[in-house]
């Protein structure tokens, strides 16, 4: 098991258990996956998800959040629709995006919210 706060270079899974620890109170931004194992879009931005964690380690936090077996964390994040990406920092939600999307979008649209906060 890795420390809090190491570096981590695959997507972490956080439950209703582990949310408020690993994302609202994460030192760093948090890229969170909402997804279902049924889902064909989720399984295809598995690839996506886990490039992003190995590229961002260190400066964004990926995470995934399976919607079926914590759904007290999806309805409260309201999550309707998946695969959902929200950014989280300092335990607010600053973006988010719905669908199955290339990278490059997730990156400008997503990624981009860092840089102007």
């Amino acid at each position: 098991m890795h420390s809090e706060g190491t570096a981590t270079t695959k997507p972490i899974e956080v439950t209703d258990t582990s949310f408020a620890q690993q994302v609202l109170q994460s030192p760093l931004p948090v890229l969170l996956d909402c997804w279902a194992p049924w889902c064909v879009p989720c399984r295809m931005m598995t690839p996506v998800v886990e490039e992003l964690a190995a590229d961002l380690a260190g400066t964004v936090k990926v995470a995934k959040l399976n919607v079926d077996e914590n759904p007290e964390t999806a309805a409260r994040l309201g999550i309707r629709s998946i695969p959902t990406l929200l950014l989280f920092r300092k335990g607010e939600i600053i973006g988010g995006m719905v669908g199955a999307l290339p990278r490059a979008q997730i990156e400008t649209a997503l990624l981009g919210r860092l840089h102007d906060q």
